[in-house]
């Protein structure tokens, strides 16, 4: 209906061979999949806590390439977005394909598992001079492998908690990215992130232990929860 919301999307004639595989990752990445009645059912008693809590209508984004958001995941522990955007960007520069689009800025495709995998131990110094960290270019190249190889499955698994099991068994990957990747590039729906700053700006005065246990409720919805808390942020300042 005209009064509805709606994606609008154009794609080049170059991409029409491959355009149900296009089509399915713009599904997963503004979660079109999504059922906002259903979630908002079990959601809405969040507005007990503080009214407009919960919004009518609230998507989880997904992504696009599951190796380029789990990257960009390990990169942004405990540092800021924008500073995560930068190490990604001079990753995808110098390891990336490059591509001849008519898109300002488009200029490279995000590097691949396998291309990642075969830097092997090289990777510490071919990532250092980005300015990633020793520790997390060791974690992004163990990522790599263990997708190349098959050990993890991003491709919504059918059991989530076995493949955030072994992410967290990757040294560097803990529970809040584990959970974030979970969300973002397995679609699933019920990641809760009781560490996360925003998750604690949004609910204050209660321990990790207790938004655990609050979440309780909202299953199997907590990853559309979470995205309800970071979007009120927005709306106190």
């Amino acid at each position: 209906l005209p009064s509805h919301n709606a994606l609008q999307v154009t794609i080049s004639e170059s991409l029409l061979p491959v355009l149900p595989q296009v089509l399915g990752r713009i599904r997963q990445l503004f979660d079109l999949a999504c059922d906002p009645d259903a979630v908002y059912e079990t959601l809405e008693q969040m507005n007990d806590l503080r009214p407009g809590l919960a919004v009518l209508g609230t998507r989880v984004p997904g992504c696009f390439d599951v190796f380029e958001m789990a990257v960009r995941a390990v990169l942004g522990q405990q540092v800021t977005v924008k500073a995560a955007g930068r190490l990604a960007g001079r990753i995808v520069r110098e390891f990336g394909t490059p591509v001849d689009t008519e898109i300002e800025g488009l200029t490279h495709l995000f590097p691949s598992a396998g291309d990642i995998a075969v830097m092997a131990e090289s990777i510490q110094d071919s990532f250092g001079v980005l300015g990633v960290t020793s520790a997390r270019s060791r974690t992004i190249g163990e990522l790599a492998r263990l997708l190349v190889e098959g050990a993890i499955n991003f491709d919504v698994p059918a059991r989530p908690e076995d493949e955030i099991a072994r992410l967290e068994e990757i040294r560097g990957i803990g529970p809040w990215t584990a959970q974030y990747i979970a969300m973002r590039a397995m679609e699933w729906p019920d990641s809760f992130l009781e560490t996360d700053a925003g998750v604690k700006k949004a609910l204050p005065g209660y321990t990790s232990k207790e938004l655990v246990e609050l979440a309780e409720a909202w299953h199997p919805w907590r990853s559309y929860a979470t995205v309800n808390l970071w979007n009120s942020l927005s709306r106190l300042s």
